[in-house]
């Protein structure tokens, strides 16, 4: 009698798992989607440095540092990993003796800004469906 027990209540659990992993599909494939997301633009600040340079056709990097409000650091950090993306162009320059720096976003960059949020609008549609 002991034996069978054990064997219903094994049954039982195995239901209620399957029950609960087909219960979870749809959020595998959510996060199947959202795995493929470019996670080089992704990141928050260089979400933000794409984005500045899509609606502006060139920033320095005192603009880009006042308005993402980042450190020299943090900023030199994710443009370089940008640039050599070749999502953007740096353009060093001299103003008298002061160094300038600028950056624009490339079309590969403007291409791949496109589908990052094409794909965002993708999962906000399929979420709120």
């Amino acid at each position: 009698m002991a034996g069978r027990a054990v064997g219903s209540r094994q049954s039982a659990v195995s239901s209620r798992q399957s029950a609960v992993g087909s219960r979870h599909a749809p959020a595998a494939s959510h996060q199947a989607a959202v795995g493929s997301l470019d996670r080089l633009i992704h990141e928050r600040l260089r979400l933000g440095i794409v984005s500045a340079l899509a609606v502006n056709e060139r920033l320095t990097f005192n603009d880009l540092k006042r308005l993402l409000e980042t450190t020299d650091g943090n900023l030199s950090v994710h443009a370089r990993k940008l640039e050599d993306a070749e999502y953007i162009v740096v353009e060093k320059s001299f103003a008298g003796r002061v160094p300038r720096t600028e950056y624009r976003l490339t079309a590969a960059g403007k291409r791949a800004l496109e589908k990052y949020l094409a794909h965002m609008e993708a999962l906000i549609k399929a979420v709120r469906d």
